[in-house]
């Protein structure tokens, strides 16, 4: 069963660590926390994921840059902007962009 591996930019702790933790629920899903844009960066070049996950804090130009930097990247991303709802919304948001790991 295929691993999702995803990355939360974001500026609020609190947020970030819910959100971790809702995403991690799914065994065969694990998330990263970053809140800082260069670290950020950086880490989509060096650890590839399956998805960047933006959250809430985010200045437009800290968003403008990071989406820019996906169209930059070697490797297939999704982007979800997820700034809030229950954890049904999120488990949407994922299935919308792999549609094949929806349970049966």
């Amino acid at each position: 069963m295929k691993i999702l591996t995803f990355l939360l930019f974001g500026k609020n702790e609190e947020i970030l660590l819910t959100l971790k933790r809702i995403i991690e629920l799914t065994p065969t899903w694990q998330a990263i926390i970053q809140q800082d844009l260069s670290a950020c960066k950086k880490q989509l070049i060096d650890e590839p994921v399956d998805v960047l996950l933006l959250s809430s804090g985010l200045s437009p130009e800290d968003e403008r840059e990071v989406t820019d930097h996906l169209s930059r990247l070697t490797y297939p991303i999704g982007l979800i902007k997820h700034y809030g709802g229950g954890s049904g919304l999120l488990k949407n948001e994922v299935y919308s962009l792999f549609p094949e790991l929806l349970p049966v």
